[in-house]
């Protein structure tokens, strides 16, 4: 019987963001941090296109964060994903 550590893969995590608002950047920098640090543990990390001011980050499905309810900050964005994994 092999040993191994099991990991939890994330079937996807989405972060949406607000094209006109020029959002790309923020969006490219959370994709970037998650997958530096959650390389193993994660199927996909996909950039999706909004509008409407648009900055959210979610995790299967359910949003993890929301720049209309949440302060802008990549590595609680990390720490909120790597919780849910």
């Amino acid at each position: 019987m092999a040993r191994g550590r099991e990991t939890t893969v994330v079937t996807r995590v989405e972060i949406e963001y607000c094209v006109p608002c020029g959002f790309l950047e923020r969006a490219e920098e959370i994709q970037h941090a998650l997958l530096s640090s959650l390389r193993e543990q994660l199927e996909e990390v996909a950039l999706v296109t909004g509008d409407h001011g648009i900055l959210a980050v979610r995790v299967e499905g359910e949003t993890v964060f929301d720049k209309d309810d949440d302060e802008y900050d990549v590595d609680a964005i990390v720490r909120d994903v790597r919780e849910r994994v």
